[in-house]
């Protein structure tokens, strides 16, 4: 039986605009920053927004999911209530863990 093994866990941060608010240049700069942040920390694996969709995905590397939730709601965008997010937990499936016991 396959343990998904914690270095195999990333979370997602799905935001999400909220019509009608306004995203000012300090802001970006600011949420930028946040990401910055997280880079230097080792955390932010990906992010960037959707060419499709308001909003964007960032996803990171947490200890856990409540370490997950105060990373995302640190973010300046849902700080400002600019905008919204949901957390989804990942679990990778790659060589290094056989792709979840199934390859």
């Amino acid at each position: 039986m396959y343990v998904t093994r914690p270095e195999d866990i990333r979370y997602v941060i799905l935001l999400s605009v909220v019509p009608g608010q306004k995203m000012t240049e300090e802001l970006i700069r600011a949420h930028v920053q946040h990401l910055k942040q997280l880079d230097l920390e080792g955390k932010l694996e990906l992010c960037g927004p959707f060419s499709d969709y308001r909003g964007g995905m960032v996803i990171i590397k947490a200890s856990s999911y409540e370490e997950a939730k105060k990373i995302a709601e640190s973010d300046p965008y849902i700080v400002s209530g600019v905008e919204t997010y949901e957390l989804r937990t990942w679990e990778l499936s790659c060589e290094a863990n056989n792709h979840m016991g199934m390859g």
